[in-house]
């Protein structure tokens, strides 16, 4: 069997950093190298955790290892700017990259096309197999039904910081792209706010600890279709994530999508 990809997690005190760490224990296709993390924190399945501050040098030391890298994919789940950082010092050590991470802005973006002319980077809003599903089936519903109207809902815990979701974001997209006379997205409703032929209704709801659950609704010429995916616990994304860093190492520079790994 081949050798185990090495990989490289940050942000191992969150909540998808820990479930990464603990997914790949369970694998023969992957295992932690290295984790950090902003602030101190205990070992996270038995892998101790650096300060995130010392992530270049880290990577840099890993990579002169008998000239070749003892750590081939980093693994981001964390915040925008955080990953940004994080994924320039991979660059800088070619080191590949799977990023989790949502909620970039314009500038942000253009960094990860920069990381991409240098090593692979793989990007994705959700690592699940079945959010891959559910974005086939939206595309095609969304095309076999003109001028239903498209409302499009997530729920996730009360501690996510961006809304709506990346995965929502790209559901969105999605739909747009089936129904270009979709093209106007409107957050939520107050007062009087009928609605318009161009809309697609857009809601975000935060509460407890829901991992994940969207939910895409299509109605018109009485009928209604709804599409929904709830996710059971982040170790779905974590899975995902790992399929793609063992998929990812050893390509080339560039950026991948994870629709790339399913097929």
């Amino acid at each position: 069997m081949a050798d185990p990809v090495r990989l490289a997690v940050t942000g191992a005190g969150g909540r998808m950093g820990r479930e990464v760490i603990e997914a790949a224990g369970d694998r023969e296709d992957c295992e932690v190298a290295l984790a950090v993390n902003r602030s101190p924190v205990d070992p996270v399945a038995g892998v101790e955790v650096a300060d995130a501050d010392d992530l270049p040098d880290l990577l840099a030391d890993a990579g002169s290892v008998d000239s070749d890298p003892a750590v081939d994919v980093l693994v981001d789940f964390t915040g925008p700017d955080s990953s940004v950082e994080y994924v320039a010092a991979a660059a800088e050590a070619g080191v590949a990259c799977v990023v989790g991470t949502t909620g970039f802005d314009d500038e942000q973006e253009a960094a990860l096309l920069d990381a991409a002319e240098a090593v692979p980077v793989l990007r994705a809003s959700n690592f699940s197999r079945g959010i891959a599903a559910l974005r086939r089936a939206v595309r095609a519903a969304a095309g076999a039904l003109p001028g239903y109207d498209v409302e499009v809902t997530e729920t996730h815990h009360n501690g996510k910081v961006d809304a709506p979701s990346g995965t929502a974001l790209t559901l969105l997209d999605d739909v747009e792209d089936a129904r270009p006379d979709l093209n106007e997205r409107v957050h939520g409703r107050e007062g009087d706010a009928p609605r318009t032929d161009d809309e697609i209704g857009v809601h975000a709801r935060r509460a407890g600890d829901v991992a994940g659950e969207h939910e895409v609704l299509m109605a018109g010429d009485e009928n209604v279709l709804e599409l929904t995916h709830r996710a059971g616990s982040r170790r779905v994304f974590a899975a995902g994530a790992l399929d793609a860093a063992a998929w990812l190492a050893g390509r080339d520079a560039g950026e991948y999508d994870f629709t790339e790994v399913l097929e």
